[in-house]
């Protein structure tokens, strides 16, 4: 499906967060949530999943689940992200239908070309900072971001250790969003770094 930039503008990924701190970030202006649970069990990310969902629709903003697109199915999501080691694009793609949303991981411009051809609606791209959350991550440099953002017709989001501080650095690189997990849902008051990076994009 071709899927709005805007909603990718500020696409915030939660970590074990609970349903009131998805809130908080939405009153922030968050545009996307994703759910990223690596550590708990099927029904309890299912269980989860499912309290997320419903907020996102409060706020009618898109609802992603990071890695397994049958989980995704399963809380009703909007959509599934899955990295480079998952199941293929293709094979999501022919199983799901053309309105559920697809985001691939893309580290290089072959990645992101092969991605968008078997139909994903987005990439994620990065990490373009040291991130915290992801410390084996490797980097994207700037100029690296860029020339996948144009090599590719489908919206990119820039990803890894972005902060209100740094993002001026990639202003310029073709993204149309950023995804960020420790700047919104690692901070003490989750509306205002919300608030502050809606504010500085």
């Amino acid at each position: 499906m071709n899927i709005n930039p805007d909603i990718l503008k500020l696409y915030a990924i939660t970590n074990g967060d609970s349903a009131e701190d998805v809130e908080l970030a939405l009153k922030g202006g968050v545009t996307c949530i994703q759910l990223r649970n690596k550590t708990e069990n099927r029904t309890e990310i299912i269980r989860r999943g499912m309290e997320i969902k419903k907020i996102c629709r409060k706020y009618n903003v898109p609802f992603i689940v990071n890695d397994d697109y049958k989980i995704a199915l399963e809380c009703g999501a909007d959509g599934v992200h899955v990295g480079l080691s998952d199941t293929p694009v293709a094979e999501i793609r022919k199983a799901t239908g053309a309105d559920f949303i697809i985001g691939a991981t893309a580290k290089t411009i072959e990645q992101a070309e092969k991605a968008q051809a078997d139909g994903a609606d987005y990439l994620g791209v990065g990490a373009v900072f040291p991130s915290p959350t992801k410390t084996d991550a490797i980097r994207i440099t700037p100029e690296n971001l860029k020339e996948i953002c144009s090599s590719v017709k489908i919206p990119v989001v820039a990803i890894g250790g972005i902060t209100a501080d740094n993002l001026h650095i990639i202003d310029n690189c073709g993204q149309c969003g950023i995804a960020v997990v420790s700047a919104v849902f690692g901070q003490q008051d989750i509306k205002s770094s919300a608030e502050r990076l809606r504010a500085e994009l």
